[in-house]
């Protein structure tokens, strides 16, 4: 695959380095003055800088995506590393968590730090060598800076307390210590805040950041830098931006901007005409879409029983009792499919779900066939939980070819909502008169009841609603993480619990559901998790940091 992607339509090169710290290599033979010295040559060069948003969340670990570390995804293979083995090897934990360890599958810190540096010097370049316009001088530092604070959130989040660098070059030493988390958050806001109040609105961007990306994402940021203030306001300038929720749940993912998605804030484009191309619909097309062409792919991570009884009634809400399927020996009962809530219908792919004109098949002999996880190593793109993921898989996707060309959206307006939503309660005062308000909006937008709440049960309702409103959008293993109840049981958090599915077995025209674990014993949590290890690397050549003391 090229490694060329689109950002809003945007043309941009993703050359990522992974482990190197501030690789100090020069990326051409011209002359920065020569490539920085026009708008259009410093928008070609700041292109290059949008590849990191697909390339951090399409990739958040080694191991694959970060779902598979909670209830939601189950990777299917057990013989090999990352995106089958290492992920329930992580989820299990105890001797393996270790600092090494951690760092391999799970830490980014040369790869962000590498990007950092591409940042600081495109800004020093910038203002060293541009001779456009003040105007477009201003709004470029804007997207350099979003980028920026871009890095940066996604190092604080994992590591707390980082090394913090900006544009000045000659800054850059050999040993320079660790700073405060909050002075962290202090450099990202202020970068934001830079490219929210400097950055053009949509409309007149021409598909680069805008002003409605910054807004979004700071409400992101600042939500985990518990600046609750800063969050209510930027949903509030997101809203009046014009954003609002689409009418159908499904469209909020699947549609493109350039047919007029109005929920999608920040969406990364792609397209085969220019070979500009990905390969997630490999990774999770239902495997039975290769069986009837006799080949064989798809289904490496699948939905779990655990996110399915996550959902509720469509029209009345409310849970299914689904103890009945709760059964290792089995039930013919049907399961409540089609009676659960359209972002369920719009999520998962489940026993009898229309797909490409046929009937999805997770049976045992079925077209898309069931396996026994562990036992069976290699399933190849048969579901170990009777389920396959819908939701950011492309039905259209012809599988024949080993690419595909679905856009991705990373920030959409209902995650802002739920953001602002979680501040409301957390900021002081809380205002629950406005959590209220934005969960029956959510609510409604799928055709569910809303009685409004308070307290305990008010927050409850917030966490349910981001589990199953933005499920598989890369966000719920850091929810838990940075509400610090990971290392709680199931289900508030990730631990004493095992993952589940229900193999099926058709003897005629009835099934059998069985109630299977997917693991091989129970999950836990690190609470060292909280913040990932330092990596070695960094330890051995800077001389002014130290481990940080979850990991000495």
């Amino acid at each position: 695959m090229k490694k060329y992607t689109v950002i809003l339509a945007v043309s941009v090169i993703a050359l990522v380095s992974c482990n190197k710290f501030l690789d100090m290599t020069p990326r051409d033979r011209v002359s920065a003055k020569t490539i920085w010295n026009t708008t259009e040559a410093a928008e070609y060069n700041i292109n290059y800088l949008y590849s990191y948003i697909w390339d951090i969340n399409s990739s958040p670990t080694v191991i694959g995506l970060t779902e598979s570390l909670t209830d939601e995804m189950k990777y299917t293979s057990y013989n090999y590393n990352a995106l089958c083995y290492i992920p329930s090897e992580m989820a299990y934990g105890g001797q393996v968590i270790k600092a090494s360890y951690v760092d391999s599958y799970l830490g980014c810190w040369g790869t962000l730090y590498t990007a950092i540096r591409q940042t600081n010097e495109a800004l020093n370049y910038l203002h060293a060598y541009g001779e456009m316009s003040s105007g477009d001088k201003t709004r470029l530092e804007g997207e350099i800076r979003f980028m920026r604070a871009y890095l940066y959130f996604e190092l604080v989040k994992r590591y707390k307390s980082v090394i913090i660098y900006d544009e000045d070059l000659s800054a850059i030493v050999k040993d320079k210590a660790l700073s405060s988390e909050e002075e962290a958050w202090d450099f990202i806001w202020n970068d934001l805040d830079f490219a929210a109040q400097n950055l053009p609105v949509a409309a007149n961007a021409k598909g680069r950041l805008n002003k409605g990306i910054a807004c979004g994402f700071i409400t992101r940021a600042m939500l985990y830098a518990k600046r609750y203030d800063k969050v209510t306001a930027a949903a509030q300038q997101v809203k009046e931006l014009g954003y609002e929720l689409e009418e159908n749940y499904s469209d909020a993912i699947s549609k493109s901007l350039q047919n007029g998605n109005r929920e999608t804030i920040l969406q990364y484009t792609f397209d085969y005409a220019n070979d500009i191309v990905h390969s997630f619909n490999y990774y999770y097309t239902p495997g039975g879409d290769y069986t009837l062409i006799e080949s064989k792919g798809g289904a490496y991570g699948v939905p779990t029983q655990e996110l399915v009884e996550s959902y509720e009634y469509a029209v009345s809400g409310g849970f299914p009792d689904w103890t009945e399927w709760h059964n290792p020996s089995g039930t013919v009962k049907t399961p409540p499919y089609a009676l659960l809530e359209p972002r369920f219908q719009a999520t998962i792919l489940y026993n009898g779900a229309e797909w490409k004109g046929r009937k999805i098949e997770p049976y045992v002999g079925g077209t898309d066939g069931w396996a026994v996880w562990k036992t069976e190593k290699e399933p190849k793109g048969k579901t170990v939980t009777g389920y396959y993921l819908r939701k950011l898989v492309d039905e259209s996707y012809d599988v024949s070819i080993s690419s595909s060309s679905q856009n991705f959206v990373f920030l959409r307006y209902a995650e802002v909502l739920l953001n602002a939503a979680e501040a409301y309660v957390k900021g002081s005062p809380a205002n629950e008169a406005e959590a209220n308000a934005i969960l029956r909006k959510i609510r409604a937008r799928v055709g569910l009841p809303y009685v409004d709440k308070s307290g305990n049960d008010l927050w409850k309702a917030i966490v349910q609603e981001r589990k199953v409103e933005l499920a598989f959008e890369g966000l719920r293993y850091w929810d838990l993480r940075r509400w610090q109840v990971s290392d709680r049981d199931y289900p508030e958090g990730l631990a004493s619990y095992q993952q589940h599915g229900l193999k099926i077995e058709k003897s005629g025209d009835t099934f059998t559901y069985s109630y299977v674990s997917v693991d091989e014993k129970d999950r836990t949590y690190s609470p060292k998790l909280y913040q990932f290890p330092m990596p070695e690397s960094e330890l051995n050549s800077n001389s002014l940091v130290n481990q940080y003391d979850e990991w000495k």
